[in-house]
């Protein structure tokens, strides 16, 4: 009975990990309990197919210390020839109730959170995402020090096809 439940756990993860073929790209770094503001975490991406169009989002997981509503974010995305997008995204992280959202079954919460679609890589080398927060308390104009509540900061690349 004991290697008939191991083989079933074995076949269940594999299952469970081979649905997601749209996954191109998907790493995930701490920042520790807090994110500093001035702290940036940065993704290295792979060499991806020039002639495929991708989306792309930033992940994040995060517990019941986020005090915050929503999140603020500065994303760049450098490209080879060290042409620079910035963009600033705001998300909304909790229910009218203050409840977290995201996926999870305990206080940890994951977010997938929509960052560009249909992007093409066109130009050969190395492209570089870097993020960092940028969330404030109202009425304020310095950003909150250390963000309590992330623990850690995502980038996916999916594939369109």
């Amino acid at each position: 009975m004991n290697k008939k439940n191991s083989l079933i756990l074995v076949l269940l993860c594999c299952f469970l990990f081979s649905c997601d073929k749209k996954r191109v790209f998907d790493e995930y770094k701490s920042v520790g309990k807090s994110w500093d503001k001035d702290s940036i975490v940065s993704f290295e991406l792979p060499q991806l197919d020039s002639n495929k169009n991708y989306d792309m989002f930033v992940n994040v997981r995060n517990n019941d210390d986020y005090q915050f509503s929503n999140l603020f974010l500065i994303v760049s995305l450098e490209q080879p020839n060290r042409k620079v997008k910035v963009d600033t995204l705001e998300y909304i992280m909790t229910n009218p109730d203050g409840t977290l959202l995201g996926e999870g079954f305990t206080d940890v919460k994951e977010s997938k959170l929509f960052y560009k679609a249909n992007e093409k890589f066109d130009q050969k080398g190395v492209y570089k995402v870097t993020i960092k927060h940028a969330v404030r308390q109202t009425g304020k104009i310095e950003g909150v020090k250390n963000l309590e509540g992330i623990t850690d900061v995502g980038f996916r690349i999916e594939s369109k096809e």
